[in-house]
């Protein structure tokens, strides 16, 4: 099966701490990298996650408080300073480019690569991206500004041959491509060779959606329903429901009852205000309500399988 998993690179809300670094995740699936969000001192986050600066071609802004995106720039650079020569494409609000421009024409004039900037709507529930292996979609935010989430997607993958079949059947290897997509076999004498018995089902298709920064969006669960991974902000706790109301976030309990109405497989919270000195009471008051759940942390690595 091949690789689906998420590096967490920096899982803290808004105020710097020594603790958490600002929002930044990196999405691996198959051979190629996406990364979601960029905020400050994302770029020593990778080398310290070993996850390699060429892979990246692709990033997501969910929106553009400085805690979500502060580090591009600074990343941009360091992309150039490595000699990198493939464009670099960045999905955001159209604001975004506004912003970057005079900063790219300012400190990245010997840029040696293209920055290619994707306008998205985070009104919408659509598709923005799309490659051999996944498409990408928006999840509408409740959050001060214009916010989105984002969903990925695996193709739907090949069949599974049956090497017994094919070899009972002498079937040539110019054929087993259009049997793995589900095609049947014709034998050279004009028999039909169903393509049920020629495989068995292909792997699942496996998802992974990321919400941050947000109240809480039942709209949104139609969407990410039976999703395999589901990262929830959960910047407070429930005691402070009233604050994270206030500022158009989620305690953990509510995240957890996000994932439990949405029926996923697994969820991590996130996005902690720097006010706890650990997160084992949001932990604890996710679990009430989604026991299937884990705590993002820098450095850490979850497979999807």
């Amino acid at each position: 099966m091949d690789i689906f998993e998420v590096h967490i690179l920096g899982c803290g809300s808004a105020l710097p701490t020594t603790r958490h670094n600002a929002s930044s995740q990196v999405v691996r699936v198959g051979n190629k990298q996406y990364m979601i969000d960029c905020g400050e001192g994302t770029q020593l986050q990778l080398r310290r996650s070993h996850v390699h600066f060429a892979f990246i071609n692709t990033i997501f802004i969910s929106h553009l408080h400085g805690d979500h995106c502060f580090g591009l720039i600074g990343m941009i650079s360091t992309f150039g300073l490595l000699g990198r020569t493939a464009p670099l494409h960045i999905y955001a609000d159209a604001m975004l480019r506004k912003l970057m421009q005079p900063q790219l024409d300012f400190f990245c004039k010997e840029l040696k690569y293209q920055v290619v900037f994707h306008d998205i709507d985070a009104t919408k529930h659509e598709k923005i991206y799309e490659d051999g292996l996944i498409t990408v979609h928006t999840l509408p935010q409740k959050h001060r500004i214009p916010c989105c989430g984002f969903l990925f997607k695996e193709k739907p993958k090949k069949r599974h041959i049956r090497r017994d079949m094919i070899d009972a059947y002498n079937i040539p290897e110019y054929c087993r491509n259009a049997i793995k997509n589900g095609e049947d076999y014709t034998t050279p004498e004009g028999d039909i060779i169903p393509n049920a018995r020629l495989t068995t089902d292909a792997d699942p298709s496996r998802s992974y959606a990321y919400c941050s920064d947000t109240l809480p969006c039942p709209d949104n669960i139609p969407y990410i329903a039976g999703t395999d991974l589901l990262y929830h902000e959960a910047t407070f706790a429930k005691s402070e429901a009233a604050r994270a109301t206030a500022t158009f976030h989620s305690t953990a309990e509510q995240a957890a009852t996000i994932a439990n109405n949405a029926n996923v497989k697994k969820l991590v919270i996130g996005h902690f205000s720097s006010r706890y000195e650990n997160e084992e009471t949001l932990l604890a008051e996710a679990k009430e309500t989604f026991p299937c759940c884990e705590v993002a942390k820098e450095g850490k690595c979850f497979k999807i399988q």
